[in-house]
């Protein structure tokens, strides 16, 4: 899987984060190894031009999802054997989420691995504009999210883990390496 990003924005963020989040939902969503996706991070002006331009809606938004590939209606992208596709872009703007981020209690990260998650879905064909709609989408984004962030935490316990265990392995060589020889 391809995954492409770029960051316009001014803000530093964890880039490679974002990819991962990126992947794990692609992966989760069974979408083909084959698939290019981008990740475009820009200012609030450029999501403003952006939103007004495609959305006719003013001001900046948080993302948006532009789609490559015409979707098929009888056969979304993240259905098995899906083969390889061209999956669109996804815009964020880490400005705007900011705010978002700390009226949600969580950090600008959490916020942009949300709307990452959210995009990926709207590029698969998800959208939230009837009730119905809303639902599915976002208990499929909820679920994502929280298997992403638990197997975050997971990585992050076992490279913790190896860190210790080469401690103790190297403390356990010197150890040995120091002694002195043994005279007969």
């Amino acid at each position: 899987m391809s995954i492409e990003i770029a960051n316009e924005s001014g803000v530093a963020v964890d880039e490679a984060s974002i990819v991962a989040a990126a992947r794990f939902a692609l992966d989760r969503m069974n979408v083909s190894a084959l698939a290019e996706l981008s990740v475009l991070l820009v200012e609030l002006d450029v999501m403003s031009d952006l939103h007004e331009r495609w959305m006719d809606l003013p001001g900046p938004t948080d993302v948006m999802a532009f789609p490559m590939d015409e979707l098929d209606s009888t056969r979304r992208p993240d259905a098995s054997d899906a083969g390889p596709a061209l999956l669109g872009d996804i815009v964020l703007c880490p400005a705007f989420a900011k705010d978002q981020a700390r009226t949600a209690g969580h950090s600008l990260l959490d916020e942009l691995h949300l709307l990452t998650v959210h995009g990926v879905l709207h590029l698969l064909g998800y959208d939230h504009a009837e009730p119905a709609e809303e639902r599915e989408m976002f208990t499929l984004q909820k679920r994502i999210l929280a298997d992403f962030r638990s197997a975050a935490a997971e990585a992050k316990r076992r490279a913790a883990q190896r860190v210790e265990d080469d401690k103790l392995l190297g403390a356990v060589g010197l150890g040995e390496a120091e002694q002195p020889p043994q005279t007969p």
